[in-house]
């Protein structure tokens, strides 16, 4: 009871709080409820349902009974109790149907029957469902729309596909949406919502941008475009949306009227392909990590090419005619490296681990293939544009230590502290440059290009720095 209490008064981000009674040794339903700030749902969770009480079930109408007698706003009464063969759980349901919720949760996916059990739900005769089913596409939350358009349904899909069903619970209809430290799939703390994503700022006509990828969670994007937004008073939102494939998204897109997108690995190639509109240099790099809505279809861009150069010029500047460059991957941002380079008259070869995907990109860009690994000392500069050195892969390295040389290394990857890469190459003397500088400098080319108005200067810049705790150089 001191865990759940200090939790509880603890919990300063939200406006509402759920009290979860399940699991507590020494249960106080009049201790758990006394002197909060907030209302209160006050829950109980059989392990059948995915909690944690393992008692009996006249034992678990008793505390949930208690909290609506000690004034509890709300409690939770999982669906499937209901229609069990105790017929208490109904008649608290009956006590005070306003102050009830009839609880779904399904961790295995979502049912074909999802729109017959809201209905079987909403007959139990209490003022709120509440729905939570496990994802694993973003497409898979459009259906908890239409379920909670009537206003007395909380949505959830579970997982990190339904993130974004968290992030913009006013977009789905939910009466409210929970926070907290992972204690469901896909759940966010409060403190990230509220300042990372302005949930509270965030309304049924907020328009919705995001960054489309399978591992868009470790996105610093989030927190760079939200404070820009915030900062030139626009009200939009932009959330991570892990989509399973790239028509994953675009369902999800259409569905929830998407404006615009970052595009990440491994879907650049293919949002170009989607696009109905693209600049000459897009279709000149052969990839888009941009797109925004034009009535039914997409515009496409790319601003990695700028991205990339505003770093490297600040280092290399004239120096990069004639210098040679060894290119590490063949995706779609390796394309706009290569491009970004020939355009200022460097000499690039591209080295893949599948031979015939690196002498694609090099014959389609005017450059040369080489063997996988590069020649120690062959370069002038090497560009790491393999994921190798990314959020939880900072360790690995695309190269062996011995491997590393040269003048200047630049790793496309960020995180807190070198990647390994970058630390070889600092000890074999190089300078180095990793890729936040140029994540910012393309996320500040979008925005403008979404907007049509330049962010506030540093407000990305320094977005990324409080949440990656470094300083950028």
């Amino acid at each position: 009871m001191a865990e759940l209490v200090a939790a509880r008064d603890g919990a300063t981000h939200g406006d509402m709080i759920e009290l979860r009674l399940d699991g507590v040794s020494d249960l106080d339903v009049a201790g758990a409820l006394q002197g909060r700030r907030v209302p209160a749902v006050v829950t109980c969770r059989p392990t059948w349902e995915g909690g944690r009480f393992d008692g009996a079930e006249d034992e678990r109408v008793r505390i949930l009974a208690r909290a609506l007698d000690l004034g509890a706003e709300f409690v939770d009464v999982e669906w499937r109790a209901t229609t069990s063969s105790n017929a208490e759980f109904a008649g608290i349901v009956r006590r005070d149907p306003a102050r009830v919720v009839v609880s779904s949760h399904d961790f295995e996916g979502v049912p074909r029957d999802l729109d017959h059990r809201a209905r079987a739900m909403r007959g139990v005769g209490a003022g709120s469902i509440k729905i939570a089913v496990a994802v694993s596409r973003l497409s898979e939350t459009l259906p908890l729309k239409a379920i909670a358009a009537g206003g007395d349904a909380v949505v959830i899909g579970m997982g990190e596909a339904g993130v974004p069903s968290r992030l913009l619970a006013a977009h789905y209809g939910s009466r409210w949406t929970y926070a907290g430290r992972g204690v469901a799939p896909g759940q966010l703390p409060a403190e990230t919502m509220a300042d990372d994503f302005h949930f509270f700022r965030v309304g049924p006509e907020t328009a919705v941008y995001g960054v489309v990828s399978t591992n868009a969670l470790h996105s610093l994007s989030p927190v760079m475009h939200n404070a820009a937004f915030e900062a030139a008073g626009i009200d939009a939102v932009y959330v991570p949306l892990r989509a399973c494939d790239f028509d994953d998204f675009l369902s999800y897109a259409a569905g929830m009227s998407v404006e615009g997108a970052s595009i990440t690995i491994p879907f650049k190639l293919e949002a170009l392909k989607a696009a109905k509109q693209a600049d000459r240099l897009t279709h000149a790099v052969g990839a888009a990590n941009t797109l925004r809505r034009d009535g039914d279809g997409w515009q496409a861009t790319n601003t990695d090419v700028d991205g990339f150069l505003t770093p490297l010029d600040a280092v290399f500047g004239t120096r990069l005619h004639g210098a040679r460059a060894a290119v590490l991957g063949a995706g779609g941002s390796a394309r706009a490296v290569v491009a970004a380079l020939r355009s200022r008259g460097t000499l690039v070869t591209v080295y893949a681990r599948r031979p015939e995907q690196a002498q694609q990109l090099a014959q389609s860009l005017d450059a040369s293939a080489g063997e996988w690994p590069p020649p120690v000392g062959s370069w002038d500069l090497l560009v790491n544009c393999t994921p190798l050195g990314g959020a939880g892969k900072r360790d690995e390295s695309p190269l062996s230590r011995h491997a590393v040389a040269g003048p200047l290394v630049y790793d496309l990857t960020y995180g807190p502290g070198p990647s390994a890469l970058l630390r070889d190459a600092k000890a074999a003397g190089a300078l180095t440059i990793d890729g936040l500088p140029m994540l910012v400098a393309q996320a500040e080319r979008q925005f403008e290009w979404w907007t049509g108005q330049k962010p506030e200067p540093g407000i990305m810049a320094d977005a990324a720095r409080r949440k990656l705790g470094v300083i950028l150089t």
